[in-house]
């Protein structure tokens, strides 16, 4: 990686902690120069628009969602081990990578009702991420782990709908108690989805 790859990772890096503090129509270059330190024109050099400082900050934080959540699951056997592992990347997500919360959520807040390039990535975005739970959880089947009739799409929409609700819990009403009952709920969605 060279210098200058590097030093774009590390603004990257803070424009990501940024919007998950502050959202994507909180986050500036002018923001991100006081907080880098750098100053507005070098990073204007860098994103061109605050739109395209958007876009980059989402992809980028794609990137690192695969590595902390995707790859570690892929990393375990298939079947169930693979789902847990997939909840548990998603939780340390949340928890330990983005300081303000899953930048997904806040991101499709903020855009769902407006058209444009940022809507269709974070379109694209949970569209990926559904996919991977559903194939994650087609494979559970296949393997035997889980009952033949599940619906992995359906499943896909409740681990979604739990993650929602633990970002509320945790985030907006400071439950202390919204990690445990993510999981009360999550071992609940894998007996229900248990082959017998």
């Amino acid at each position: 990686m060279s210098k200058g790859d590097e030093t774009k990772e590390a603004i990257l890096d803070e424009a990501l902690a940024l919007a998950s503090r502050v959202g994507f129509t909180g986050l500036t270059i002018g923001q991100l120069a006081e907080q880098t330190g750098l100053s507005k024109s070098g990073l204007f050099a860098h994103f061109k628009s605050k739109e395209q400082l958007q876009l980059q900050t989402l992809e980028h934080g794609r990137q690192r969602f695969i590595d902390v959540t995707v790859r570690p699951a892929l990393a375990v056997s298939r079947g169930e081990k693979r789902v847990r592992e997939l909840f548990e990347g998603w939780l340390r997500w949340e928890n330990e990578v983005v300081p303000g919360g899953c930048l997904f959520i806040t991101g499709s807040i903020e855009f769902d009702d407006q058209p444009g390039p940022m809507r269709d990535a974070l379109v694209r975005n949970q569209r990926d991420w559904l996919d991977a739970v559903a194939t994650v959880a087609d494979a559970a089947v296949s393997e035997g782990d889980f009952r033949a009739d599940l619906d992995p799409q359906q499943f896909a929409f409740e681990l979604q709908s739990l993650t929602l609700g633990f970002h509320h819990y945790a985030r907006l009403l400071e439950d202390e108690h919204a990690e445990d009952r993510a999981r009360t709920a999550f071992e609940s969605m894998l007996d229900r989805a248990r082959a017998r």
